[in-house]
């Protein structure tokens, strides 16, 4: 691999083949690997309103009716709709509490980073920020949409791997004018979804990686992603079904309680 071509690219042109070029490989886990225990966790604080309703039912709060009409409206989006993904994205965040404390949601953010000798933007769809300051936060999570399900030219393990180079970058330069030492590593808890089903990545940055990619080399030493699909009744239909069911949508609210431990 050290001979392939590498060359700068955008973050949401990123494929295999750019983790090819880097040394960076996709290992998926089952919960014990990837969470440190064989069961998954009992979700705090969800309401049973979302835990027990296959559908809304009348005179809930906003935060829970919002949910369930994103939930109905992507399973009738058409092709091109990331916006429902991403927004539907940010509506599970705040409901999950995943912002809580000095955390923020962010969506639509771009960051830059080096590679190949230039720096390329990198949009991040979501991001939990641990906000310090006006001009001093750092990217604790990421998350992109998955376009695959609608274009077979869409990798979105590879854009999630650029984003994590991107935040990676981005944390160390406030870092930097903070006064502060930059990291050497950084691990990202990162998430794709298609509709309302998510993978979830645990994804190690190191300075090594970070140097290879802005210098356009082969790195010495490999980066290995780890990977977890929630392990729903029927994994075939899981990418169509997502949230919907209610057996589904409790194992996934069950994934995000687990997750929580790795946003630090």
């Amino acid at each position: 691999m050290a001979d392939l071509t590498r060359s700068a690219k955008s973050g949401d042109t990123w494929s295999p083949y750019e983790l090819r070029a880097f040394k960076i490989k996709v290992v998926r886990e089952d919960n014990q690997a990837f969470f440190g225990a064989a069961d998954l966790p009992a979700p705090k604080g969800v309401s049973p309103i979302i835990w027990n309703n296959l559908t809304a039912p009348p005179g809930i709060p906003n935060i829970f009716s919002n949910f369930f009409a994103f939930l109905e409206d992507m399973m009738w989006r058409r092709q091109g709709e990331g916006s429902l993904v991403i927004d539907f994205a940010a509506i599970l965040f705040d409901m999950l509490d995943y912002n809580a404390g000095p955390r923020l949601v962010h969506t639509r953010r771009e960051a830059l980073f080096d590679m190949c000798g230039i720096k390329v933007d990198a949009k991040v769809d979501v991001t939990v920020v641990e906000r310090h300051s006006s001009s001093f936060f750092r990217h604790i999570l990421i998350f992109k949409e998955d376009k695959s399900y609608d274009s077979g030219d869409e990798y979105p393990e590879s854009q999630l791997m650029a984003t994590a180079l991107a935040a990676f970058h981005q944390n160390n330069e406030m870092r930097l004018k903070a006064g502060l030492p930059a990291l050497e590593s950084q691990t990202f808890p990162g998430i794709t979804m298609v509709g309302s089903a998510p993978t979830f990545y645990k994804i190690t940055i190191n300075s090594e990686l970070a140097l290879a990619v802005a210098g356009g080399v082969y790195p010495e030493n490999e980066t290995i992603v780890r990977k977890f699909v929630p392990p729903v009744p029927e994994p075939l239909n899981y990418a169509a079904q997502g949230m919907v069911p209610l057996e589904n949508r409790r194992i996934v609210l069950q994934c995000f309680e687990a997750f929580r431990q790795f946003v630090v």
